[in-house]
């Protein structure tokens, strides 16, 4: 439940309280979980396979977050399977939210021919 505090003026201001914020820890545990169930069926790279496989994953951890209680949280879940080949990938991203309310978290998981980086981002709606 979202607290009303006022800022001197005669406006309010709505204030999330700290205990409500989802933990980045409750995330990555999500996270973790879901990529070491569906990234073990993947022993090698196929581009059919790992597209129906990154759906899969992204989905699957969109709805176990939207189960963990935060109902006013929007999830937003992206991840990227590709192919070892001994080459360094990097991946970044910016995003222009709250932070006193919204946070992020990321996992990867690799074996000798697949790699996969699932991001999730959780954004209050006031």
């Amino acid at each position: 439940m979202t607290d009303l505090a006022t800022d001197g003026s005669n406006n309010s201001v709505i204030k999330l309280p700290y205990k409500e914020k989802i933990p980045v820890s409750t995330m990555r545990d999500v996270l973790k979980q879901v990529l070491n169930e569906k990234m073990a069926s993947l022993i090698s790279y196929e581009g059919e396979k790992c597209n129906e496989t990154a759906k899969l994953i992204a989905d699957t951890v969109r709805n176990r977050l939207k189960h963990c209680g935060y109902d006013r949280y929007k999830f937003v879940v992206q991840v990227l399977i590709g192919e070892r080949r001994e080459q360094g990938v990097r991946m970044g991203s910016r995003c222009f939210w709250d932070s006193n309310t919204d946070n992020q978290a990321s996992e990867y998981i690799t074996n000798d021919h697949v790699f996969c980086t699932a991001t999730a981002y959780a954004i209050y709606l006031y």
